[in-house]
């Protein structure tokens, strides 16, 4: 019997690679969520982030986040799973990329990042607990979160 194939995630080197990425979080982000584009792209996407791609099992580009360094450590952002996607193991594929190359990099750094309400549950499982009170980013509610 095959093993069924799995998602994959890798850090973006290639524009095209950046170009799906920035395509997810325009579906995820901007069209789904309705966060304005100014809110959405920074001036870290082009400078000090590093941005990450998911694709599915089928090699379809799925899912997408970036992490930079700030002065309270290295702080994970812009998360994002195709709805056709989600459930299918290609967040915690993400994040386990995204922190393996954190921990190479920066292996002392507090690790943290502002949840979406719907999405604390899955960070939970991934080590992360809720600090401080909850505030809103773009109309959504968040809570600031940090690997334990």
């Amino acid at each position: 019997m095959q093993p069924t194939p799995s998602a994959t995630a890798h850090r973006i080197t290639d524009l095209r690679d950046l170009d799906a990425a920035f395509t997810i979080r325009e579906k995820v982000f901007v069209e789904e969520q309705a966060v304005p584009s100014a809110l959405e792209y920074d001036e870290h996407d082009r400078r000090d982030a590093r941005h990450y791609l998911a694709r599915a099992a089928d090699g379809t580009p799925a899912g997408t986040a970036r992490w930079r360094e700030t002065d309270h450590g290295v702080k994970l952002e812009r998360f994002a799973v195709l709805p056709g996607f989600r459930n299918q193991a290609i967040g915690s594929t993400l994040l386990g990329v995204v922190l393996a190359d954190v921990r190479a990099e920066r292996p002392d750094a507090l690790v943290y990042l502002n949840a979406q309400l719907r999405a604390i549950p899955f960070y939970e499982r991934q080590g992360f607990q809720k600090v401080g009170e909850m505030f809103e980013e773009a109309n959504i509610q968040h809570y600031k979160m940090v690997l334990t």
